[in-house]
């Protein structure tokens, strides 16, 4: 049997999608359901946690408990940067997110801003370098609609991009098929990356550009980016809204003892 607090989130999940509290509407403060019979203020508490946990509503002091205006993107893992996406279309990461939530996009619901600066120690040590030493500092933010959803800043070194559209500060993707595909044609062709991700609690400047409410948490996406021979041509700083994306990672279950054994 479910506990008590989910069986309470589960219900006013239902209630949510079925319209009865539409979205922007406020969900009955906690010591109603508790006069309502619906269990203790440790249990309706947990229910609401859990529904916000869900992406279904936002919680902060004075707002109370809102209902989400739209259900969370579908943050693709591995299938987002299939090559096919890039390479011969020109479906870049962010577009594949949306085409696979069902959603509608527009190029330019990416901006960015490109700039040669110091990289940092946390850039240095991805790529290899000196602390100070330049690299170029790709930054978008990317919106759905008004909306926005995160940032991500790409840093390169620049005998790797130097004179291709990837320092072409004109807002939106790098051209058809992005920023990979920029490097595959200057003959860096990506063949496979690491992502770490941290959730923490958004900084007050975050928290500002991503129109987030007091104490909204980010998840905070690492991505480093290789060539066959190991070379790395990207490393990348995500800042995501923690509430507008499911995170989402279909792959093949590895055997290490299969593969050690050939």
């Amino acid at each position: 049997m479910a506990p008590k607090w989910r069986e309470l989130a589960d219900k006013l999940a239902e209630q949510i999608k079925h319209g009865d509290y539409a979205p922007g509407d406020r969900l009955p403060q906690i010591r109603e359901l508790v006069e309502a019979g619906e269990g203790s203020k440790a249990t309706v508490h947990a229910a609401y946690k859990a529904l916000e946990a869900e992406g279904l509503v936002t919680s902060s002091r004075g707002h109370g408990t809102v209902v989400r205006e739209r259900a969370p993107l579908k943050r693709l893992g591995i299938a987002r940067y299939d090559k096919a996406k890039w390479r011969d279309g020109d479906e870049v990461a962010f577009i594949a997110d949306r085409v696979a939530s069902g959603r509608a996009f527009k190029r330019n619901e990416q901006t960015q801003s490109v700039s040669r600066v110091p990289a940092t120690a946390a850039v240095a040590a991805a790529h290899g370098l000196s602390e100070g030493a330049d690299v170029y500092a790709r930054a978008r933010l990317v919106k759905e609609g008004d909306q926005p959803t995160h940032t991500l800043t790409s840093y390169y070194r620049p005998e790797h991009v130097e004179g291709t559209r990837i320092v072409d500060p004109t807002p939106g993707p790098a051209g058809k098929g992005g920023g990979f595909r920029v490097l595959y044609d200057a003959g860096y062709e990506i063949d496979h990356m690491r992502e770490e991700l941290f959730a923490r609690a958004a900084k007050p400047e975050e928290a500002d550009q991503l129109k987030l409410m007091p104490g909204e948490w980010v998840v905070e996406l690492h991505r480093t980016t290789y060539t066959a021979d190991g070379t790395i041509v990207e490393f990348a700083i995500g800042v995501h809204a923690a509430t507008r994306f499911a995170w989402a990672y279909d792959f093949k279950v590895p055997d290490s003892a299969v593969e050690e054994s050939r």
